[in-house]
């Protein structure tokens, strides 16, 4: 049994519940996953029972007042995560809380907190790991606990447990990528034939792209991730601010059709290989990088077997929440080695 504290429950949070709601009797005869999740921490408050709580009810509670901690039974406003830490015996910490680039908070706290509490952490918040993935790092095998956050990057796409495929009985050399699904939508119907700001409006209008869509069009949500992969595969203690940014906010639509024209186009392309770089690149239009749309690519150079890609939706609830599943699963068995 894993006794899971769930900080957000916005479009993952919620997406994480409703599959567990669908698949939690097949998670636990097919992976041995039994899951509770006992306390549930949104903006306005929390949800908590310590025997597990009715996650049917708390998508409910979330839709109809916006808040589980308005839940009759088990709500609990003004709680926060660290309230919770110390309150509850939780064996993770999943954190699905929006990402704040300029400092990691308050996502950077709960997950210190957790670790120096030697509680496991799964994330999808970018912050934390931008900024200080190293020092993270170092305190979870300080601590002698696991700290996982596949669904970081590509969303459902699984593109860290791929590079570690990859890896296996060679070495990765460089990383290339199409990371960010906004910035590509917007630049593949800059292709079809709309402007920038036409291309950026519809993205706004589909969902693709956030009110303030700055973190995407300005690179830095393709740098956070550059930076989780140049940590996780390459071994490279780097931060955010080690990296070499540019946008495509100065893109314009007559360099794409020049760019057709001679059989290329653009991509966002974060690189890591003697640095760190993001930046508007023009490629091939044969090159696997070059999906269109909101999809993500990402290709491993590796020093005997060639390069590697892989390629898919790169973001969604569902998808991200299933990345999630994935980190549980695995911390499940490396718990099932340790008592072996």
């Amino acid at each position: 049994m894993l006794r899971i504290l769930l900080a957000g429950f916005g479009v993952v949070g919620r997406s994480l519940a409703e599959i567990l709601v669908e698949r939690s009797e097949e998670l636990r005869r097919g992976e041995g996953l039994n899951i509770r999740i006992i306390g549930i921490i949104d903006s306005g408050g929390a949800a908590v029972y310590e025997r597990g709580l009715n996650l049917e009810e708390m998508i409910k509670t979330k839709k109809k007042s916006g808040s589980v901690s308005h839940h009759d039974d088990y709500g609990r406003p003004g709680l926060n995560v660290l309230d919770l830490l110390d309150e509850l015996e939780v064996d993770v910490l999943v954190d699905a809380t929006p990402t704040n680039l300029s400092n990691g908070e308050p996502s950077y706290t709960y997950i210190r907190k957790a670790l120096a509490s030697r509680i496991h952490v799964v994330t999808v918040n970018k912050g934390p790991l931008a900024l200080a993935l190293p020092a993270l790092k170092e305190l979870a095998k300080h601590k002698d606990v696991i700290f996982r956050f596949s669904g970081s990057v590509g969303g459902g796409l699984p593109v860290i447990e791929f590079a570690r495929q990859c890896a296996r009985g060679d070495e990765i050399i460089k990383i290339e990528g199409v990371l960010n699904g906004t910035t590509n939508y917007i630049i593949s119907r800059m292709e079809d034939g709309l402007e920038f700001e036409a291309a950026l409006q519809e993205a706004q209008e589909r969902g693709y792209a956030e009110k303030d869509p700055s973190l995407d069009i300005r690179g830095l949500d393709t740098a956070a991730k550059l930076v989780i992969l140049a940590n996780e595969v390459l071994g490279i203690k780097a931060t955010i601010n080690d990296v070499h940014i540019k946008g495509i906010e100065e893109l314009r639509k007559k360099e794409i059709d020049e760019a057709i024209r001679s059989g290329e186009t653009y991509r966002l392309i974060g690189r890591v290989d003697s640095g760190l770089e993001v930046k508007p690149t023009r490629i091939k239009r044969e090159d696997p990088l070059a999906v269109r749309y909101s999809m993500n690519a990402v290709s491993f150079t590796t020093m005997n077997s060639g390069v590697h890609v892989i390629l898919g939706r790169g973001a969604g609830g569902r998808e991200t929440a299933t990345a999630i599943l994935r980190d549980l699963i695995e911390i499940k068995k490396k718990l099932v080695e340790v008592k072996v």
